[in-house]
């Protein structure tokens, strides 16, 4: 989900079966990666239907994309991601022309950081939204997530 208008980008590794089965980014209803950004932006995303969700994001000059556009895995772990195939980077510059950061949500995703890097962008590694990854509270992540939206330099 990017437009014209998209500044900020976050990117995860590769939908998780719930999201691919529903179609939908962050589908699981454990992921807090809707609740992470309702709250960055004040808003109850979480609650609202998935088309606005998404309609509010781009409101807020934010994109969502992956960084593997395909690839096998059995189960949806980022751990068991086989034989990945990386989204076309180069069309950002023609799909986004306003962007200028990029947000990787989790280790997975971040290692394309150095791609964005080199390429102009500024970069953040965030710790995942995913329910696999509960070594953090709901606090500590949201604490992060803020530091990349209010950091200087950020749109």
């Amino acid at each position: 989900m990017i437009d014209r208008r998209v500044r900020r980008l976050v990117l995860g590794s590769f939908p998780s079966q719930a999201s691919l089965a529903a179609g939908q980014y962050y589908a699981h209803p454990r992921n807090q990666f809707w609740r992470l950004m309702g709250d960055l932006l004040g808003e109850p995303l979480a609650e609202a239907p998935y088309p606005r969700r998404l309609q509010r994001l781009l409101a807020h000059r934010v994109g969502l994309w992956d960084v593997i556009d395909a690839c096998d895995r059995e189960g949806s772990l980022d751990s068991a991601i086989t034989n990945a195939r990386a989204n076309p980077f180069a069309r950002l510059e023609r799909l986004a022309p306003a962007l200028s950061d990029v947000a990787f949500n989790g280790a997975t995703a971040a290692r394309y950081a150095r791609i964005f890097a080199g390429a102009g962008y500024g970069t953040c590694v965030l710790p995942s939204s995913s329910p696999a990854h509960a070594g953090r509270t709901y606090e500590q992540k949201l604490a992060l997530w803020r530091a990349w939206w209010g950091r200087p330099g950020a749109p």
